[in-house]
């Protein structure tokens, strides 16, 4: 299982990859809505092949200071590393 913060990192941004227009470069900085232009329901799209993808349940109320890949990347890493009875 994914634990490491890169690791977490790269796999999401595998994710992201196909949602990216030619121009764009994904990388930490990168904002999901502005950047990659993902609407709401493409937004829970990515959260449900990232669940998959990781094993977790990403609570929403965790989503909504959300803005860039680091951050995305950040909360699945808190949740992954926190104590199994903690997690959502």
């Amino acid at each position: 299982m994914a634990r490491s913060y890169d690791d977490i990192l790269t796999r999401l941004i595998r994710h992201l990859e196909r949602f990216a227009g030619p121009d764009v470069a994904i990388d930490e900085d990168v904002e999901l809505v502005t950047e990659l232009g993902l609407d709401s329901v493409k937004v829970l799209d990515v959260i449900l092949e990232i669940e998959d993808e990781f094993d977790v349940s990403v609570p929403m109320n965790l989503l909504a200071d959300v803005r860039t890949v680091r951050d995305l990347a950040t909360v699945i890493h808190q949740i992954l590393t926190s104590p199994a009875e903690s997690r959502p």
